[in-house]
Parts: C-alpha cells; sequence; structure tokens
C-alpha cells in the first residue's frame, strides 16, 4: 500500500472524489505543513498555523497506479489557483504535495509537470516537507457521504467528484 499526502482547497472534496476510486482503501482528512501542535479545525481557519487541509490517501498501486492517483488530484482541483479554491481563500485551502521521501518527490515533481500540460497558466502547487500530519476531527472524515444534500457538497463537492469520475471512469466504484 502507497500513501500520499496531499492538499488542494477543502478536504471535504478531495476525500469525496478519491473514496469514489477502486483500489483507494483509506482516506483521512487533517492538517499539514503548519506549526502548531495537534490543531483544531477552528486554528486552521485562521490561516495563522501554516497548516493546510489535506488528505492521507492510502492504495494499493497494484489496483490503481500512483499516476492515476496523482493527475485524480490536478483533476479535481484547480492548481493555478494560489491560497485559494473557490471562494474557500486562504494558506488553509493551498495546493501543495507532500511527500514522505525523496521517490514520492520525483512523483510529485513528474504530475505537476504532467498537469502544466493540460492546465493554461501557471501551476501553483508546492511540494512542502511532510512534517506531521494531524486526522481533523471525525466529523470531517468521509463528511461527503455523510452530509450528501449539505450546501456545500451540492455546490462544490459533487462537480468535483463528477469530474474525476468522468475522468478515470475505469477506476470508479460501483
Amino acid at each position: 500500500m502507497h500513501t500520499f499526502v496531499l492538499a488542494g482547497g477543502c478536504f471535504w472534496c478531495l476525500d469525496a472524489a478519491y473514496r469514489a476510486l477502486r483500489g483507494v482503501s483509506s482516506v483521512v482528512s487533517g492538517y499539514v505543513g503548519g506549526t502548531v501542535e495537534n490543531p483544531s479545525y477552528e486554528q486552521v481557519c485562521t490561516g495563522r498555523t501554516g497548516h493546510a487541509e489535506a488528505v492521507a490517501v492510502t492504495f494499493d498501486p497494484d489496483v490503481i497506479s500512483d499516476d492515476v492517483i496523482l493527475d485524480a488530484f490536478f483533476t479535481m482541483h484547480d492548481p493555478r489557483q494560489l491560497n485559494r479554491q473557490g471562494n474557500d481563500i486562504g494558506t488553509q485551502y493551498r495546493s501543495a504535495m507532500f511527500p514522505a521521501d525523496d521517490q514520492q518527490r520525483e512523483l510529485f515533481e513528474a504530475a505537476r509537470d504532467r498537469a502544466a500540460e493540460w492546465w493554461d497558466g501557471g501551476i501553483v502547487t508546492t511540494i512542502e516537507p511532510l512534517g506531521e500530519f494531524y486526522p481533523a476531527e471525525e466529523y470531517h472524515q468521509d463528511f461527503f457521504a455523510k452530509n450528501p444534500t449539505q450546501g456545500y457538497c451540492l455546490a462544490v463537492a459533487v462537480p468535483k467528484v463528477n469530474k474525476v469520475r468522468a475522468r478515470f471512469a475505469e477506476y470508479v466504484t460501483a
């Protein structure tokens, strides 16, 4: 199993999109890249902790490749938006990748280069040291499945999930 830690706006959207893919065994929403130990959602939302909302995606590379997981990441959010995704604004919503080792760093750099070929404009996705990943509060875990009619989920998460489902149809779970 492989685990990638990725940030691309609100973690609810990344969580929902990755859970739709075959071979993904776990998605944990959390906080990474900051300076406060065990931050709360309220602290991260201030933008003063340095953390990004992120997901730790664990998957079976024999079922779904590293490249597909990473290409899906660049499909489900706009990597050209600096410190934001749509109306979610602040460094906590930055587009960032957090490699666990040099091999992951190389995979992440290659994926960012591939994404630059299909996105017009400059990619602002950063590659940052992993550091400590703190799981978010329980109510954030699998949020979309627990709240499918919530306004944000309908307006923001559904289009992102649908975009990933369309582009990676051969990997979509039943």
